[in-house]
């Protein structure tokens, strides 16, 4: 510590954003001298309708410490191994993202290359089949891998489903446990310092003065400090993504939670479906250029597969970035920092990716240029590359049934996309940059799932026996196979660990065939109830 050390970090807003920044710091500020509080007014509600993650948020998760049966437990959490796409490439498509890679590649050679090949020669199973996520899915079936798995076990890759309410409340306990505070009240003023423009305190409705060092803003859309306050500007990405409205809404479970999120593409924008223990989450991104908040509301709700258990929710958004998501002594996390529509399940990945750029930049007083500049390099290079992959499920549709599908097919696209999907087209290549957050598995579960197929293949592919190669592919295929039917499904898997979590109607009966699955010692699949 010395006399530029920040001694008080002015967390403005709680929610899953200030209570995941309010964590990490309980863990990575806990210096002797570094004071956290939590400004947040029970007055003013949050979004809550991001209950989908990817696999990243096990890090995090990890890295506060939390344990992760006790998350699924006190979340009423669900496991998620993808998402499942239903008409976006054509009405009555359907594929499936799963998280992982695909098999494993041979003599140096790309696996989805020589799926291309093979493609080509004869008629061949869709590439999940090669995804021990997506066989898994299929068959409604989850199995943690233990430390000593081995292939095709250790392949799985896991998100969660939670409540992001309850994840909060959560996260909240465990903060205040480690010395956070927390200050009820409602912001009415922010005080900027005349020398330099910095923010010195907000004030509370009650009168209260809260000074800081470092302020960061969890204030939602409304980017109290970032935007009201320093003005830092907004960069609009309607033109690429034109959905601006949303209309949420849970419904009771009538059947054991899926593995895994669906996505379904309707006649101006796309629904969700996220299965939680208590309840599945539900709802509709959608443009008002072609469809009416009623008309949504309506749409949802004789969608809905269980009983309503609360009155829909309408929310209004610009999809798009701030300009600088670190302006000054403020730093914005979450909605304040910019929003990309949910239909890849990423944006409480935004608010841990800052929080982690953020503990490795992290400031003293002096504030240096060039710890600001790379942040915002960092999170706007960040916000880029998912918006590219956002963008591409809208643009790689062959639907002309309506007017909104009509315009994404055909609008142009950013210059980086343009350039990915060109060398994808020509011979399935796929390099990935810097720090993108999806990987190559990921663009060709969109792009071969929306019937981007390319042209030829790579040369280096024809290097391999076409024998030995359908050889090696059949036995991969049978092995991903045969390990699924092994796999406890999802709803025993929840139960062992969440008793509760079983829905009130009876789960339909397992195939008479499905072997029987136990935890012997020998198991590669981590017993439920194993500590993690």
């Amino acid at each position: 510590m010395n006399e530029h050390s920040i001694r008080d970090v002015v967390i403005v807003g709680g929610g899953t954003a200030g209570w995941m920044a309010a964590a990490a710091f309980s863990r990575f500020l806990n210096n002797g001298y570094t004071k956290v509080t939590v400004i947040e007014s029970d007055e003013i509600g949050t979004v809550g309708v991001g209950e989908a993650t990817i696999p990243p948020i096990l890090n995090f998760n990890a890295m506060i410490g939390l344990d992760e049966n006790q998350f699924i437990a006190e979340t009423k959490g669900t496991f998620k191994l993808g998402i499942e796409f239903l008409d976006w490439g054509r009405l009555n498509d359907s594929y499936f993202h799963p998280f992982g890679n695909y098999a494993q590649d041979l003599q140096g050679v790309h696996f989805h290359q020589l799926y291309l090949r093979e493609r080509a020669r004869r008629p061949t199973p869709d590439i999940a089949a090669w995804s021990m996520n997506a066989v898994a899915a299929s068959l409604g079936k989850f199995g943690r891998p233990s430390p000593n798995a081995q292939t095709p076990v250790r392949e799985i890759a896991y998100a969660f489903h939670f409540d992001a309410g309850l994840y909060a409340q959560l996260l909240r306990r465990l903060s205040e446990a480690r010395g956070i505070e927390r200050i009820e009240g409602r912001i009415t003023d922010v005080t900027l310092r005349p020398a330099d423009g910095f923010v010195q305190s907000v004030t509370l409705a009650d009168g209260r003065s809260i000074a800081g060092d470092l302020f960061i803003d969890c204030s939602g859309f409304r980017g109290l400090l970032i935007e009201e306050a320093l003005k830092t500007g907004y960069e609009d990405w309607r033109h690429w993504l034109p959905c601006d409205r949303a209309v949420a809404a849970p419904c009771a479970n009538v059947r054991e939670p899926t593995p895994y999120t669906r996505s379904t593409a309707r006649a101006a924008g796309w629904q969700w479906r996220i299965p939680l223990q208590h309840r599945v989450g539900n709802g509709l991104v959608y443009c008002s250029e072609f469809l009416d908040d009623d008309t949504a509301e309506a749409q949802l709700l004789a969608s809905l597969e269980g009983e309503p258990l609360a009155d829909p929710r309408r929310i209004r958004f610009v999809t798009g970035r701030r300009r600088e998501m670190w302006r000054k002594n403020v730093v914005a996390l979450g909605l304040s920092s910019g929003f990309i529509e949910p239909l890849e399940s990423t944006s409480i990945h935004f608010i841990q990716s800052g929080i982690a750029r953020l503990i490795a930049l992290f400031p003293d007083k002096r504030f240096a240029e060039i710890e600001r500049a790379e942040y915002n390099r960092q999170m706007r290079d960040l916000y880029d590359d998912v918006r590219d992959f956002i963008v591409l499920h809208y643009k790689a549709t062959e639907r002309t049934d309506t007017p909104f599908w009509n315009r994404c097919r055909t609008m142009d696209i950013p210059d980086s996309l343009a350039r990915k999907l060109e060398l994808f087209r020509t011979k399935g290549r796929l390099f990935r940059e810097g720090m993108e957050l999806f990987a190559n598995p990921s663009w060709i579960a969109v792009c071969l799932g929306q019937h981007i197929v390319p042209e030829e293949y790579e040369p280096a592919a024809d290097a391999l026996d076409e024998n030995l190669v359908a050889q090696a592919l059949e036995q991969m295929r049978q092995g991903y196979w045969e390990t699924a039917q092994r796999m406890p499904t999802h709803g025993d898997f929840l139960a062992q660990i969440a008793p509760q979590s079983r829905p009130a109607a009876p789960a339909p009966a397992a195939p008479a065939t499905l072997p029987a699955f136990s935890f012997a010692e020998e198991s590669p699949f981590a017993a439920p109830g194993s500590p993690v």
